[in-house]
């Protein structure tokens, strides 16, 4: 059977944090219920996974893909699939949260990969913050103090993000979204998480939600510093660099002009702002054919499609192409 640009059915998740806009913003099917923090657009991580939506292939599994057409789907072909693209509703400020690099996470039980993670923020309210690094000149006895005297914001490094900002959050950094922010995050296939601080507030029983300090301290990077928004690099293309690392690479392009895509090894877009169609061709009975994208859409394009191309409607779009750690633009 011959692979087509995928697009999946959204998995969502509704924690105390999150908000409607996943909804009013992005157009998901969200229903009634108040929280809605996370649309998770491309995963396979254990039982978490993403389901194709149309084409031959709707209702297939992308754990199920992966098994079937391997390297074919995505460089290298290896399971899980390395990945994971999730919009977010920050409604409300995230717990103080810090990730395991591999080495620690495959230490676990069960194992999992570490959390390399980054956010490309598409709206913020004015008063918004984002807490990213620990201050200079903080180690993990005053880490630790802080945590035990409940002043853990005392030594955060707070930024004030903008619309257009990509924050990289490599594993080891101590971090929160803040409230108020609406962000694209692209990460490794985890989804360990060890909470340092949740603000004081209690869940809908009344109960605190656990905190898992002293792994937090162990996994912490110390040398890591006080993070600061991401330089976008200019691409051959028109594009931008906005994140280069050996777990993936986020681009950039905006504007009102066609563009033709390299997608070799396989891509993961979506479109934080705008619309568009994808174009695509291929051999087999589809021989190409066209994908809405409008904005909120993500499209998995395997890698054995060389290229696509990607045509704005006439106000223009923003698009954020992703792909494993060393691909090519």
């Amino acid at each position: 059977m011959e692979l087509y640009p995928l697009t999946f059915v959204p998995v969502f998740r509704q924690y105390i944090w999150g908000g409607r806009r996943l909804g009013e913003v992005l157009g998901k099917p969200i229903g009634p219920e108040p929280r809605y923090a996370e649309s998770w657009e491309v995963v396979d991580h254990g039982e978490d996974q993403s389901v194709v939506a149309e084409g031959p292939l709707a209702g297939r599994t992308l754990g199920a893909l992966l098994d079937q057409f391997g390297a074919a789907l995505w460089a290298g072909g290896a399971k899980p699939f390395p990945l994971l693209l999730k919009y977010l509703d920050c409604n409300r400020v995230l717990s103080v949260q810090v990730h395991p690099d591999d080495a620690y996470g495959a230490t676990m039980d069960p194992p999992d990969l570490g959390k390399t993670e980054a956010w490309y923020v598409i709206d913020a309210e004015p008063e918004s913050v984002i807490y990213a690094g620990l201050k200079q000149g903080v180690d993990r006895e005053r880490f630790a103090a802080a945590i035990r005297s409940g002043e853990v914001a005392d030594v955060l490094h707070t930024l004030r993000p903008r619309a257009g900002d990509c924050i990289f959050i490599p594993a080891g950094t101590v971090h929160a979204l803040g409230a108020g922010i609406l962000v694209a995050e692209i990460q490794q296939s985890s989804d360990t998480t060890f909470r340092v601080f949740d603000w004081n507030r209690l869940d809908d029983s009344g109960n605190p939600r656990p905190l898992h300090v002293e792994q937090a301290l162990e996994v912490t990077d110390y040398e890591r510093g006080e993070v600061a928004p991401q330089i976008p690099q200019p691409l051959g293309d028109g594009g931008e660099r906005l994140v280069a690392c050996d777990k993936f690479v986020l681009d950039r392009y905006t504007g009102v002009e066609a563009r033709q895509l390299a997608t070799a090894g396989g891509r993961i877009l979506t479109a934080v702002q705008g619309e568009g169609t994808l174009r695509w061709s291929g051999g087999g009975a589809h021989g190409g054919g066209t994908v809405a994208m409008p904005r909120g859409q993500s499209v998995l394009v395997p890698a054995a499609l060389s290229a696509v191309q990607f045509e704005p409607h006439p106000a223009g779009a923003t698009l954020l192409s992703m792909g494993s750690g060393g691909s090519a633009s």
